[in-house]
Order: C-alpha cells, then sequence, then structure tokens
C-alpha cells in the first residue's frame, strides 16, 4: 500500500509539470459490496479521481469503498437508475477525460488505459465494444445479441454511425463534450442516448476492442424486455424529437 501511494505522489507530481489530461473514473453502483473488491484495487494509477455514484445501497457499499480506496469520492444518486447515476457523476466530475465503468467486475480496470489513450490521440468520445477483434463476451444470451445487433443497425441507419456495439457501457469522453449533450435518461438507455448524442454532435468517435465478463457476485438489474423497449423509445425520440 505504502508503494502505491509513492508512485500516485510521483505520478501527480509530474502531471504538475507536464501537461497530461486528469482522468475521472465514473462508477455507478447500487449494492456492488462483493464487486468492488474486484474492481477497485485494479484501477490503474493514472487515474486522478475515482467517483463512485451510490444509488442508495443498503450493503457496506460505501463504507467498503472507503476502505478499498481511501481517496474515492462516494456522491448519492438524487433519484433512481443508471442514467441518474450517470448524470450526478457528470456533475461532480473533475477530470479533463471521464471513463464509465460498471461496478460488477464484468468491466476490466486495465483496459481503462486503452480508453484514455484513444482520447489523447484526438477521439472525443470511445467507445469499448464486444464485437470487433480483440472484443468479446461471455454475458450476452442469443436474445439480448440480436437485440443489441438489431439497435445497432438501427441506429447507424438513422444517424449515420458506424458502431458495432451499442448497449455497453465502458467508455470515456472529454468532459467539456459530455456535459454539452444535456443527457436526460434515467435508466440503462442511458448508454444508447449517449451514443446517439455523440453523432449528432458531430464528435469524433472510436471503438476499442473490451471483453466483458459475467457479473461476479449478484443478479444484474438489467432487464431485457422493459429496458430494451426503452432503448427503443430512446431511439426514436432522439430521431423525431425537437426537444430531445
Amino acid at each position: 500500500m505504502e508503494d502505491i501511494k509513492l508512485e500516485k505522489k510521483i505520478l501527480e507530481s509530474v502531471k504538475q509539470t507536464v501537461p497530461y489530461p486528469r482522468i475521472t473514473l465514473l462508477i455507478p453502483a447500487l449494492n456492488e459490496e462483493k464487486n468492488l473488491p474486484h474492481v477497485l484495487p485494479k484501477i490503474p494509477l493514472m487515474v486522478d479521481q475515482v467517483l463512485l455514484v451510490d444509488g442508495l445501497s443498503t450493503d457496506r457499499t460505501n463504507e467498503l469503498a472507503k476502505e478499498l480506496y481511501p481517496d474515492i469520492k462516494i456522491v448519492k444518486q438524487d433519484g433512481r437508475g443508471k442514467g441518474n447515476a450517470v448524470q450526478a457523476g457528470i456533475k461532480n466530475a473533475t477530470g479533463d477525460i471521464v471513463v464509465m465503468i460498471d461496478a460488477d467486475g464484468s468491466m476490466n480496470p486495465q483496459e481503462i488505459p486503452l480508453l484514455v489513450e484513444a482520447i489523447e490521440n484526438g477521439a472525443d468520445f470511445v467507445k469499448g465494444s464486444r464485437f470487433i477483434k480483440g472484443g468479446g463476451t461471455t454475458d450476452m444470451g442469443p436474445s439480448r445479441q440480436v437485440a443489441n445487433k438489431f439497435f445497432v443497425l438501427l441506429v447507424n441507419t438513422l444517424f449515420g454511425g458506424k458502431y458495432t456495439d451499442l448497449c455497453y457501457g465502458y467508455c470515456a469522453f472529454r468532459l467539456d463534450a459530455i456535459r454539452k449533450m444535456d443527457i436526460k435518461s434515467n435508466g440503462f438507455e442511458v448508454e444508447t442516448e449517449i451514443n446517439v448524442k455523440a453523432l449528432k454532435s458531430g464528435l469524433k468517435i472510436i471503438e476499442v476492442p473490451s471483453f466483458e465478463k459475467k457479473r461476479i457476485y449478484g443478479v444484474g438489474k438489467l432487464r431485457s424486455f422493459p429496458d430494451g423497449w426503452r432503448i427503443f423509445k430512446t431511439i426514436l425520440r432522439l430521431r423525431f424529437s425537437k426537444n430531445s
């Protein structure tokens, strides 16, 4: 632990003298006590701010987060759902670059440098993709894969995108770019809203490979049909509504 603290101090000193972008890691979490030990210790030293947005957990999510990562900042949601958590995280982020990752252990924090590198090389928005070379998933059944392909095709057709993956929340973006998007979704459809608004805003978008595992403990909060329907309605709203 002392060696890690020393390395962080050295890195912070370097960043004060060299114009490196500061990085915020945004982690929405709800009752993820058992999964956090598989996420927080793997965060790369390059991350400046770790921001856990808590959905009013009833287990030891907050206490354990502080034990595992003493410098973590915990923000309480003022509503419900992943989208609401993302909005709260964006408001409280201090980094030039924000990386978003799930708290369930399905996403590998060691992929963070790959997303950050793409931003540093000129991208405004970087998406992890499970369906390009080097990516993959062990957490999608046939029905979810079909639904994801349908939504990818729909978004690419309606908005001129070139996405290979859509319903996946591992991504990175420039903070100033995401704040201009005026994100409104409260549920899991928030990922689709960000993807579509990145296209509508003319951002430079890059996909990088990412491998998704099954969540380690507990049951996922995604509900295939209700959340799929919300994603579909979000796509149509963003295409046809003037106030989207």
